[in-house]
């Protein structure tokens, strides 16, 4: 992958941004002087080669760092969604300084691309992205939603940038409240289902470490045969279940408490309360 040409300037240094960061870094699509974050935490500085506490110093270096040859810079949005407002208000008076409007990535979740432009004043082309916490190993997924002000080649920018720490998808922003629903949430699902089996190990005899150890390896084992089949999840289950055996003794037990419908009607229930957050907001 090419190194993206241009300062990108982090407001908020959590794992998040460290994920991106790094990973974008590793993947050599960021240069690691060319990258800039801005937080208030000193605690968070250590990590990055251009930390700054003081909105005006991290807009003055990335207007230093941005040249008339490529007179564009990216603003990555990697606060609580709650911060919105309180993070973006001092940035609004140095927007001017810039010599071409940035592009602004959003990873805020239940913050719509609307939202973004309205606290940008319309001073920034947007790109509304929602990552999940595999990025943080290079195996995240992440949907990519693109507002009417941003172009081909912001497009190409996003999807290189979150390329370099999983995979990527480019989706309309109506369907970003399923998507959180499925992969955003989805990680706490697997979490939960291994949560559940070390209970069971334990009670089958098994000591926390042993256990720890079983179900840690099960899952990755079949979550990685699962990502490399061409096969569906519904053919490789039944390649596990035979006849009367004791898989299909436990996925009878599953079938018959519900267990397949209660993850959909969970999973609808995420996304209506994405929408609910997305609604409440100001």
């Amino acid at each position: 992958m090419a190194t993206i040409p241009h300062p990108t300037l982090f407001i908020g240094a959590g794992n998040m941004a460290q994920a991106i960061i790094s990973g974008a870094s590793s993947a050599q699509v960021l240069d690691p002087d060319a990258v800039a974050v801005l937080d208030p935490d000193p605690s968070r500085h250590h990590f990055f080669n251009h930390p700054f506490t003081d909105p005006a110093q991290a807009f003055a270096w990335l207007v230093s760092q941005t040249t008339w040859a490529e007179p564009v810079s990216t603003i990555v949005l990697a606060v609580k969604p709650q911060m919105l407002e309180p993070a973006i208000a001092p940035l609004r008076p140095l927007l001017s300084t810039l010599p071409a409007k940035p592009l602004v990535i959003s990873i805020l979740a239940g913050s719509r691309i609307a939202q973004i432009e309205q606290a940008f004043k319309n001073q920034a082309r947007v790109i509304r992205v929602m990552p999940n916490t595999p990025a943080q190993i290079g195996l995240g997924m992440s949907a990519i939603a693109v507002s009417a002000s941003a172009t081909e080649s912001d497009l190409a920018l996003t999807t290189q940038l979150f390329s370099s720490v999983g995979q990527t998808i480019t989706i309309a922003e109506s369907l970003i409240d399923a998507y959180t629903a499925l992969a955003g949430s989805g990680p706490a699902y697997l979490f939960y289902l291994a949560e559940s089996m070390v209970h069971a190990a334990e009670e089958l005899g098994f000591n926390p470490d042993q256990a720890q150890l079983i179900v840690r390896q099960t899952l990755l084992g079949s979550a990685t045969l699962l990502a490399q089949s061409t096969e569906s999840p519904s053919a490789l289950r039944r390649r596990v279940t035979s006849k009367a055996g004791t898989t299909e003794a436990a996925t009878d037990i599953l079938d018959k408490s519900g267990v397949m419908d209660t993850i959909i009607r969970a999973i609808r229930a995420a996304q209506a309360r994405g929408v609910e957050l997305g609604q409440s907001k100001p």
